[in-house]
């Protein structure tokens, strides 16, 4: 990872730490984070781009990796194993349960930040794409949602990415959750972070398969 939600929120750092150009490349690379200034999240799917940002109060894709990144958290994964979510585990509590249990019968390092992949058709997702005022240096975990565009999405077919660590908060989670996410809906209309969400029946949790 590169950047720290903590020099964000104490002392307005909003500037660059890592370049997109630098990955890619990079094979089955996954990515998420927020573009420098905080002008927009980033979401990277399997080396695709699916960044985006909020432009005259409306929502706009860049595929590209031409952006910079306040905060970038990334891996490489080739290979993902795959597990059914019970049908009662509905709320992000539950589910950070779920994946820190899952990950231990699986032989995944939980001293480790871990990555991981959610899919399927949740009840409702709260989201927001950021989109800070230049110059303001108060900062906020309202304030980051209500800068740009926010909402909630409902019964919509998604896909979403997330890091799984209990000693990264406040670097790449907040101090509430051991877990970062963003999500992008199929029909790639919507991506953005992830504030809350209700999962219902049938939805996936995808871990990275460990086997050498």
């Amino acid at each position: 990872y590169s950047g720290a939600l903590k020099n964000m929120m104490q002392k307005g750092d909003v500037s660059a730490k890592a370049n997109l150009k630098d990955y890619e490349n990079t094979e089955h690379f996954y990515a998420l984070g927020a573009i420098e200034n905080l002008k927009g999240e980033i979401q990277i799917f399997d080396s695709k781009s699916f960044n985006t940002m909020v432009i005259d109060s409306t929502l706009n894709f860049d595929n590209s990796f031409n952006k910079k990144a306040t905060l970038l958290v990334h891996t490489s994964i080739n290979k993902w194993n795959s597990f059914n979510i019970p049908e009662n585990i509905v709320t992000y509590k539950e589910l950070e349960n779920y994946i820190n249990q899952t990950a231990k019968e699986n032989q995944i390092n939980i001293n480790e930040p871990f990555p991981f992949l959610l899919e399927g058709t949740p009840k409702s997702i709260d989201w927001h794409v950021i989109n800070w005022k230049y110059g303001d240096k108060e900062h906020s975990h309202e304030k980051h949602i209500k800068s740009g565009l926010n909402g909630t999405l409902n019964s919509e077919q998604v896909e979403m990415l997330g890091f799984y660590s209990d000693s990264h908060h406040a670097i790449f989670t907040h101090h509430t959750t051991n877990m970062h996410i963003h999500v992008k809906t199929i029909n790639n209309k919507l991506a953005g972070h992830v504030d809350g969400l209700t999962l219902k029946k049938g939805m996936t949790l995808k871990l990275p398969n460990t086997e050498l």
